[in-house]
């Protein structure tokens, strides 16, 4: 079987708070050596951390593409999505999510290159300046930006809101997604969305913890003038890439962004909203693969 052709395994880590995290992970270096497969030992290890109400799979054409190149991948469930655990005490503050990467951090053993979409985004930052430069040595920020667009983030809680109650059938669940995202083709089978779905009692639930929601004083976007600090503090490379017609990062907050990290990168997807990765994942892959690489 070629490289490009392996499939990630599903595997399992161990989270602060003693959770269960749930990841798919491409070239684990020890099953790779004793396969005798492709692995490139001189790169750092891609952890990648999704958006609120996301999970992994929504790295899978990603992971797939930097699995193909030798690199060591890990697409992670964050707690309360997905298959990971949820919170007993709701704890989904961004400290917490960067407490749980960088537990994850140390059971892969290897320097990273931490990539996060939105909440993961927020969730890199912090945890970049606690594990230090030689941990994780870059950073992607998928269309965020401590100072982020409010009425943006607004449009994001009130979509998940708006659907807390489930929905009768995948066809309805297809529907809001696309209202809420008009400019991405809409795929012809509802049947993949059966990944970010769990069927209980009749009904289809997004597969996250509804209490993500419930505290406004633990959302990620809240710690505003932390994460910046944090950001300004950050030594490493680090690419900050914008969709064009995202609502949440627009382009006055990248020039500010920008100005108080001089040294970031930046790549803007003329086909991508904030959902960059999944929009135009062809181009989206194409930039991060380029600064992954070089």
């Amino acid at each position: 079987m070629s490289n490009s052709h392996i499939q990630p395994a599903t595997t399992t880590f161990r989270g602060a708070d003693d959770l269960h995290l749930v990841a798919d992970e491409w070239n684990n270096p020890d099953s790779v050596t004793r396969s005798g497969g492709e692995f490139d030992d001189s790169r750092p290890s891609v952890l990648m951390l999704h958006g609120g109400g996301q999970n992994r799979f929504s790295w899978k054409k990603t992971g797939q593409i930097l699995g193909s190149r030798g690199l060591h991948v890990v697409a992670l469930d964050s707690r309360g999505h997905g298959d990971s655990d949820r919170s007993a005490e709701a704890k989904y503050t961004v400290e917490a999510l960067s407490a749980d990467t960088l537990r994850v951090i140390e059971q892969i053993g290897r320097p990273v290159v931490l990539i996060g979409a939105s909440m993961g985004g927020l969730t890199g930052i912090l945890t970049a300046r606690e594990a230090g430069p030689e941990v994780v040595r870059r950073l992607i920020l998928v269309d965020v930006v401590p100072r982020y667009e409010k009425d943006g983030s607004a449009r994001i809680r009130d979509f998940m809101f708006s659907h807390v109650h489930g929905f009768e059938s995948l066809e309805d669940a297809a529907e809001a997604v696309a209202a809420y995202l008009p400019h991405r083709d809409r795929p012809r089978s509802p049947e993949g969305l059966k990944k970010n779905l769990r069927r209980r009692h009749g009904r289809w639930y997004w597969h996250w913890d509804p209490a993500f929601l419930t505290k406004p004083d633990q959302d990620p976007f809240q710690r505003v003038e932390l994460l910046e600090q944090a950001a300004i503090e950050l030594t490493i490379p680090i690419l900050l890439i914008r969709g064009k017609l995202s609502d949440v990062v627009s382009e006055e907050a990248v020039r500010d962004f920008l100005q108080k990290v001089p040294h970031a990168e930046f790549a803007e997807l003329s086909g991508a909203g904030h959902t960059a990765a999944g929009d135009d994942n062809d181009a989206f892959s194409d930039v991060v693969v380029t600064f992954v690489l070089r």
